[in-house]
């Protein structure tokens, strides 16, 4: 077991305890246990000019950013905010100021997921070791010159691919539920 898996279990089980005991949890409301899917696993974007796209969530891969990121999304903290950067190769919003410099900074969070078309993303600043709490990308085509270097958290149903094509410099985030 490597050192972040190591980690990783170390603070599950932390979370875990301080939670109190599973049969006690288990006990207490079945069927609220039951409906609730264990992990994140999807996230629908819907656009305030119409359309949506949805993408799978790699808690496997991102835990952290995964975690971040369906968190802010329940909030609410995306609605309203923009689209601030569309290049031919690249969409990317979630800036709290629309201007690509707003967020705050955490530590990364890199894995082995390629940078193929349809990828989501998390902006980083120029220190390869932060990156942005709430900036996502999702690139339009292969971009394996940011593999190992920005964290990949998700992919693009393929099918949606043209909604995101379709996005222009700031049109707005409606909502982005969790599933």
């Amino acid at each position: 077991m490597d050192r972040r898996r190591l980690l990783l279990a170390a603070a599950a089980s932390a979370v875990a305890a301080a939670c109190g005991s599973p049969s006690a949890s288990a006990s207490a409301s079945p069927t609220a246990t039951a409906s609730k899917p264990a992990v994140d696993s999807k996230a629908t974007v819907e656009l305030a000019k119409g359309g949506s796209f949805s993408f799978t969530l790699r808690p496997d891969k991102a835990p952290l950013t995964v975690a971040r990121f369906a968190q802010k999304a329940r909030s609410g903290f995306y609605q309203g905010l923009t689209f601030h950067r569309v290049e031919d190769w690249v969409v990317q919003g979630g800036d709290p100021t629309g201007t690509g410099s707003g967020g705050n900074q955490v530590a990364s969070e890199y894995n082995s997921l390629p940078f193929v078309a349809g990828a989501v993303g998390i902006a980083r600043s120029t220190n390869p070791a932060v990156m942005n709490d709430s900036q996502f990308f999702i690139v339009k085509i292969d971009s394996h010159h940011l593999d190992g270097i920005y964290a990949n958290f998700g992919l693009l149903n393929a099918s949606d691919m043209p909604v995101v094509q379709g996005i222009k410099i700031g049109d707005k985030i409606k909502t982005i539920k969790i599933e």
